[in-house]
């Protein structure tokens, strides 16, 4: 703790920072409890992406080990980009996700199986579904960050500086107190010393 001035300046600093500090907390601790919904919607949003993309291989299932009795062409489905926009949760900028473009390559219709349009399919679906996720995790990173700079500040707020601010000024009030007990003494002494003066020199 930082040593403070028994003074009267210092004494209306601390009153005025306390009073900063209570007028802020209450907004942090609504922030935060802001972040902490969006953060669970986000991992709501995450796992309804992860089942569509399991219901997506479920139903896929019955052709899908036809993969593995032929060679898969490396460009059936290419991912070429992943579209988002900006978007703001509680101040904190985020990456909404909007679509992807995927490139599918050229099938010769009598040299490839039928399924092989199928598989184009399921891949470019899989391809977005993963962009979508990777967009949302992204999302749920950055509001966790700025979950965690605003929970710090709130323990700061209200386990430090709040408290701090009242122990420097009950420090100060009780010095200033005992400063204005012994001027008030010394002021009695004073005049009593001052009345015996001028009694003894009214009696010479």
């Amino acid at each position: 703790m930082a040593k403070i001035k028994n003074t009267k300046t210092e004494l209306k600093a601390q009153n005025d920072a306390l009073k900063r500090y209570r007028r802020f907390l209450p907004m942090l601790q609504l922030k935060k409890q802001q972040l902490q919904l969006e953060i669970a919607s986000i991992t709501a949003r995450i796992e309804v992406v992860a089942r569509r993309e399991a219901d997506l291989l479920a139903a896929s299932a019955s052709w899908l080990a036809l993969f593995s009795d032929s060679e898969i062409p490396a460009d059936l489905a290419v991912l070429d980009s992943v579209e988002t926009d900006k978007g703001n949760i509680a101040g904190v900028a985020i990456p909404l996700y909007r679509a992807t473009r995927v490139r599918r390559g050229e099938l010769d219709l009598f040299a490839t199986p039928s399924w092989y349009d199928d598989a184009q399919q399921l891949i470019e679906a899989r391809l977005a579904l993963a962009a979508e996720k990777q967009v949302l995790e992204e999302q749920r990173r950055l509001v966790t960050a700025e979950l965690t700079t605003t929970s710090q500040r709130c323990n700061l707020f209200e386990k430090v500086k709040i408290p701090e601010c009242r122990e420097n000024i009950r420090v100060i009030r009780i010095h200033l107190g005992d400063e204005q007990t012994a001027a008030v003494a010394r002021g009695k002494l004073a005049k009593k010393r001052g009345t015996a003066a001028a009694e003894e020199e009214d009696a010479a």
